[in-house]
């Protein structure tokens, strides 16, 4: 059975954390570009930000003949003060805003917005560097459900539900969002980046990443189970973190042991995208799945990366792992400074939650006070070892 969250109202507005970055940045740069993953959120917010700008859509195909059969005519229409939503649709239209922009030495004067990563980033590289600040929206923060009053009642319930804004706009069941989304997005979205033939398989090599969550990326296992080249499930991969579905947590190669592991951890972007791809269908299936223990560990880490990216900063997120099996889920690194993370879904403390923490603070000589484990509870305490934080 599906449960709404706390309070559930319909057409709500949940304020967005990077709102006052963006209009921060709209008054010093000719040009804000907003990218992120499809359907998190960008033009409602873009809209909700700056309601005098003028709003089109490159998906619109009348639009998008006229921005690209008469990109001078397009720009006479909309000189200003314009968000143009899906810009990435019409790559040749890049050279001509760097030409407008420059001939007005004005700020402020478009919002760009994309869903495709490297395609945008890459017409972005060629003809707009300089002249635009770049921001990543993911779908909504932890944070901002719970200032909205939105928080699902668990963490198996947050698990399941994702963050989605639309989910919580409109109160539709994870089980009714998701395969939905999947359809459009390897339909649509995968098809315009690249040409794949067997749609099916990629879709199966999605299951598969899902089911690795929180694990050492083996490609070639990858490859294999899903009977594909390893360097077909490399180019896979490395779309589906161009497209905001996956990405990878790099391991921390500071010399603190020679023997440490080098190879990167996968993650989704939403968990509840994840539990969809594996098949889970409520959210007591989550609490007795195997993979629970990484679904959580991922929900905690998104909140790190979201975090980081509502504040106009690219997170500097690690793990480490040596040939021993000794690990720390996650090290942020500010301003050069590691803080340590053990990640545990158990909800009753133990004191071996710590032992990967104190065998890294030996080897690095970081004092206990960066140490923390993060676990299901609901208490927080400061232990001789570090600290407890309750999720």
């Amino acid at each position: 059975m599906y449960f709404c969250p706390r309070n559930i109202s319909y057409n709500i507005m949940i304020a967005r954390a990077i709102q006052e970055k963006i209009e921060h940045l709209a008054a010093l740069y000719p040009i804000v570009t907003l990218t992120g993953p499809r359907q998190s959120g960008k033009s409602t917010l873009l809209k909700k930000a700056f309601p005098d700008y003028e709003y089109v859509s490159l998906e619109n195909i009348d639009t998008r003949r006229f921005a690209e059969e008469d990109p001078h005519g397009f720009l006479s229409t909309y000189p200003r003060h314009v968000i143009i939503d899906e810009a990435q649709r019409v790559p040749s239209l890049f050279s001509y805003i760097q030409t407008h922009v420059d001939s007005y030495d004005e700020t402020g004067m478009f919002l760009l917005s994309g869903s495709h990563n490297f395609l945008l980033m890459e017409n972005i590289s060629q003809s707009l560097a300089g002249r635009t600040a770049v921001l990543k929206l993911l779908p909504l923060s932890h944070e901002e459900l719970q200032n909205a009053n939105l928080l699902p009642f668990s963490i198996d319930e947050e698990i399941f539900q994702g963050s989605y804004p639309r989910l919580f706009d409109k109160n539709i069941a994870p089980t009714d969002y998701y395969p939905y989304y999947l359809q459009t997005y390897v339909e649509r979205d995968v098809r315009m980046m690249k040409n794949i033939g067997d749609l099916s398989r990629f879709l199966r090599f999605l299951k598969l990443c899902a089911g690795r969550i929180g694990q050492l990326l083996n490609l070639s296992s990858l490859a294999n189970e899903c009977g594909i080249t390893v360097p077909t499930a490399s180019s896979w991969l490395s779309l589906l973190e161009a497209s905001f579905v996956c990405y990878l947590l790099r391991p921390d190669w500071n010399n603190f042991a020679k023997r440490i592991v080098k190879t990167p951890k996968l993650y989704f972007y939403d968990t509840g995208l994840a539990c969809s791809l594996l098949d889970i269908t409520s959210s007591a299936q989550v609490s007795t799945h195997f993979l629970r223990g990484g679904l959580f560990e991922n929900l905690v880490i998104n909140r790190f990366v979201k975090r980081a990216w509502n504040e106009g900063k690219e997170p500097d997120l690690r793990f480490w792992r040596d040939s021993q099996g000794n690990e720390v889920d996650l090290l942020q690194y500010e301003a050069g400074s590691p803080t340590a993370y053990e990640i545990k879904s158990g909800s009753t403390f133990n004191a071996d939650y710590f032992s990967g923490l104190t065998k890294w603070s030996a080897l690095s000589g970081v004092s206990v006070d960066s140490l923390n484990v993060i676990y299901g509870g609901k208490d927080s305490l400061t232990t001789s070892k570090g600290n407890l934080v309750a999720w």
